[in-house]
């Protein structure tokens, strides 16, 4: 027993002079999610209640409205948005799919958008591990796509995106402020 105490003491002092010396990085504004599909895909796993096999992932970083005016302004129209804060998004397939008509391979992508009033491009990059748009190059798009804006009756403070099941695959909705997107996903 004072062996685990003394180690558990040990570990503290280690902690605590990381923490005192600004080594350990404060929590970010804008922390990092996960959305699956089929949705809670690891928890139904856990619980043996998968119905249908895992399909899509998306990771992403959730940026908080705090008062701001989002579209049009933080988020400029007509330019390319890395989605979402930090890291750009990105969206991993565990099988083909198809988006805006086009095959998708299985893989991992990065997703961008250009956002306007009315519409969003949503694009599939096949460059990924990129901090931003700052690497961002049109040459390695797979896929863009249109879809249509669409305001909502509330105020979604954090970027939120999900997946929902749709007759031919799902669609990932994306949302923050009073707007929200869906990108059909089809297999």
């Amino acid at each position: 027993m004072k062996k685990v105490i003394l180690l558990l003491s040990v570990f503290q002092l280690v902690f605590f002079s990381l923490l005192a010396q600004n080594n350990i990085p404060p929590v970010d504004k804008s922390p990092m999610d996960m959305a699956y599909y089929p949705v809670n895909y690891p928890v139904l796993k856990i619980q043996e209640k998968i119905t249908e096999p895992l399909a899509a992932r998306v990771i992403y970083s959730r940026p908080q409205k705090a008062g701001r005016t989002i579209f049009g302004s933080l988020v400029k129209y007509g330019e390319v948005w890395r989605l979402g804060a930090n890291e750009a998004t990105e969206i991993e397939f565990f099988r083909n799919v198809r988006i805006g008509g086009k095959k998708i391979t299985k893989g991992r992508y990065t997703l961008y958008a250009i956002v306007n009033e009315n519409t969003w491009t949503i694009i599939v990059n096949k460059d990924t591990d990129t901090w931003g748009s700052f690497k961002y190059s049109s040459a390695k798009d797979v896929v863009r796509t249109e879809v249509t804006v669409e305001k909502t009756n509330m105020i979604i403070e954090s970027l939120s995106m999900i997946f929902d099941k749709s007759i031919s695959g799902y669609n990932l909705i994306i949302a923050w402020d009073n707007v929200q997107v869906a990108l059909p996903i089809t297999f």
